[in-house]
């Protein structure tokens, strides 16, 4: 019976030993990673995307005060005649 018992704790002891340190770091490593945040390469791709965006909505604002001067009825025709 105490064979069985040693064999038994062999596995848990040698898992407590090498396993769960390991594993623990490698977890908490990768939950600071995930909670720093963006990188500088993820940083400025987005705001590259924030600058494209405000350069794109200028220019549908543009489109649309030209249309709004050549064409007054366009947004009725389609917009469904929100303005």
């Amino acid at each position: 019976m105490e064979g069985l018992v040693a064999i038994m704790a062999a596995p848990v002891i040698i898992f407590m030993i090498f396993v769960a340190p390991i594993w623990l770091i490698l977890h908490y490593r990768s939950r600071n990673k995930i909670n720093a945040g963006l990188n500088d390469d993820e940083r400025q791709s987005l705001q590259d995307l924030a600058r494209t965006a405000e350069r794109l909505q200028d220019r549908i604002q543009t489109l649309e005060s030209i249309l709004d001067a050549e064409h007054p009825s366009w947004r009725h025709k389609h917009q469904g005649g929100g303005a």
